[in-house]
């Protein structure tokens, strides 16, 4: 319908609103940070990047090139939704071998693992309903709750990730549908829940009944320490546990391949999600990172990468004290790619990046990682994606930008 004002001037209607969820839900905070940091001169701490000279890129097009060259009317056809069945089995396998026995039929290969939780708030949430998250939480992960329209609540915890007790108590009183985790090298802290606080967190789930998300995008990048098992692993969590996987960080981002294991009910409902989401996912990278897990040794592979990586957290580490006000506190992670400081109380990170990005270096204030009350003395720091020397630099550049801001 048109309107026609009094100087015969035809005017179009207004259109109907955009939906609700997307009037309400803004952008990523990190994607706003890293457009403003995004010249090459900046030092960027405060991108999740994996170190791109240390991707297999041989290794990854020699992959592309056997697939395309030896069939590639499979690999440029459509494909099924659940994924290849040579890549599903090979996850499978790669899982069961870490002690949690899994077959082709429990996994799921998703675009990243971001569409992972993106399939589960669709297949298990209903506006209005609870999740619980740590805090502070990955913050693309509270970005996929919020939109589908979620309350998020916080568990409170220590440096050993949520209390048990705690958790016990919020779903006795908020009734949640799930419970997401980090619990092995937690973006953005770099902390690892200990087995026991596993075993504690599965026991109030499988006792309480509530599904647990947890995700584990860095748990092979490991630098020292043990192994700790997953919470899908621990009695009691087996049957309401969904593992979220994902090649990002440890063949390369771009293949955009992550994949989720899940109970044969909760899988066929995030395969109904992803067929109304992009059909499937590209079947060249699937069958491409299937290739390179036949014919390339990824453990290998992320081992090395892993050793580096062990290498640039210590030069975060090292300067780290010269670098930040007196009185503040970090974490020291064993593997991951983040660690999490706190500045001492009054001082407020978000109001303190655009002096420190005038100097040329850049963080993720604390605040956007919490659903609850922030905590803005906080920040993260991403150690990997610069050399050593770069790291020193920027570290120099950091502590002169606080210096400059009066921090």
């Amino acid at each position: 319908m048109t309107v026609t004002d009094t100087a015969g001037v035809h005017n179009a209607a207004p259109l109907p609103p955009l939906a609700a969820r997307a009037r309400s839900t803004g952008g990523s905070p990190v994607r706003d940070i890293l457009a403003v940091t995004a010249r090459p001169e900046v030092i960027n701490f405060a991108g999740g990047l994996p170190a791109p000279e240390l991707f297999d890129a041989e290794g990854i097009a020699a992959a592309y090139r056997d697939v395309l060259a030896e069939t590639p009317a499979r690999a440029l056809q459509y494909s099924t939704t659940e994924g290849e069945p040579v890549l599903r089995a090979a996850l499978a396998d790669r899982t069961s071998a870490r002690g949690l026995a899994t077959g082709p039929d429990d996994v799921l290969v998703t675009t990243g693992s971001q569409q992972g939780l993106s399939l589960l708030a669709t297949a298990l949430l209903e506006p209005g309903d609870t999740v619980l998250v740590e805090s502070p939480c990955y913050l693309a992960a509270l970005q996929a709750f919020a939109f589908a329209g979620a309350r998020v609540v916080a568990v409170p915890g220590d440096e050993d990730g949520i209390d048990p007790g705690v958790l016990e108590e919020l779903v006795v009183r908020e009734r949640p549908k799930l419970l997401y985790t980090v619990p092995t090298f937690q973006n953005p802290t770099g902390c690892t829940m200990p087995a026991a606080r596993r075993a504690a967190v599965a026991e109030v789930a499988g006792r309480c009944g509530l599904w647990i998300v947890e995700d584990d995008p860095y748990g092979e990048l490991r630098f020292e320490g043990g192994r700790v098992p997953w919470i899908a692993s621990c009695d009691g969590a087996r049957d309401r546990t969904v593992l979220l996987g994902s090649f990002s960080k440890v063949m390369a981002p771009g293949l955009r391949l992550g994949w989720l294991r899940a109970p044969a009910g909760l899988v066929r409902a995030c395969a109904v999600a992803k067929q109304a989401a992009d059909l499937h996912t590209p079947t060249v990278n699937q069958l491409a990172a299937a290739r390179y897990l036949a014919d390339r040794d990824l453990d290998a592979h992320v081992a090395r990468v892993a050793a580096a990586y062990g290498v640039r957290r210590d030069a975060m580490l090292t300067g780290l004290a010269d670098a930040l006000p007196a009185g503040s506190r970090w974490t020291r992670p064993e593997g991951g790619m983040f660690l999490w400081a706190r500045l001492p109380e009054g001082y407020d990170t978000t109001a303190l990046l655009p002096e420190v990005v005038r100097h040329d270096v850049a963080y993720v204030p604390g605040a956007p990682f919490h659903a609850g009350t922030p905590d803005r003395a906080t920040l993260r720091l991403c150690f990997v994606t610069q050399t050593p020397d770069e790291i020193a630099e920027g570290l120099r550049r950091l502590g002169a930008g606080l210096r400059g801001a009066g921090a």
